[in-house]
């Protein structure tokens, strides 16, 4: 559970009188001394409930400050100065729901990380590679160059090159392994 910051010092807040005779508070509903009086007694308890719904102090206490001042902007409404505290506390559940949801779609919006991706000057000595690859494979003889390609570029296994082109297993093996050979000379002089 998160530290709960001591409970800031209230000032009593007071109306202005009015004129015509009106009472210094609201005469029907939560007057300002009595919610003054609920602020100071159970600030602390809602800042309680506040972290049980959210993860940080400082969330926990904008929320119950903002409940505070929507109580204290809708105590007209609220026509029973006892059920000012259960008021608070619904308010207090409803912004930290909306805090959460605030934060869930802030999540759902962020934007999703590029995948790794290669260096512009990776990708520049990869794509020397391939082309040096390219050029070699071109200087071999065609069955060694067939035999490569389908094996190692189509996938296929040894069986599948030898039915393909007509050939024997033992033939794919070999046009296999010149063909290795020769690449290997001919990438290992290029470097």
């Amino acid at each position: 559970m998160p530290v709960i910051a001591p409970m800031p010092a209230a000032r009593p807040a007071s109306l202005p009188a009015q004129r015509g005779g009106a009472d210094e508070t609201v005469a029907a509903g939560t007057t300002v001394d009595h919610l003054t009086e609920t602020y100071r007694a159970h600030y602390r308890s809602l800042l309680g409930l506040a972290a049980l719904l959210l993860d940080d102090t400082a969330s926990c206490e904008d929320v119950v400050q903002e409940a505070f001042i929507r109580v204290h902007s809708a105590r007209n409404r609220v026509r029973e100065p006892e059920k000012t505290l259960a008021y608070l506390r619904q308010t207090v559940v409803n912004l930290s729901r909306s805090a959460l949801r605030r934060r869930i779609l802030g999540l759902k919006l962020l934007s999703k990380p590029m995948p790794d991706m290669a260096s512009a000057e990776e990708g520049a000595y990869d794509q020397l590679e391939r082309d040096a690859l390219i050029k070699a494979m071109k200087g071999l003889q065609r069955r060694q160059r067939e035999v490569l390609v389908l094996r190692y570029f189509a996938d296929m296994t040894e069986a599948q090159v030898a039915e393909t082109l007509g050939v024997s297993l033992g033939s794919v093996k070999a046009y296999g392994s010149r063909g290795i050979a020769a690449l290997r000379v001919v990438m290992e002089a290029q470097t």
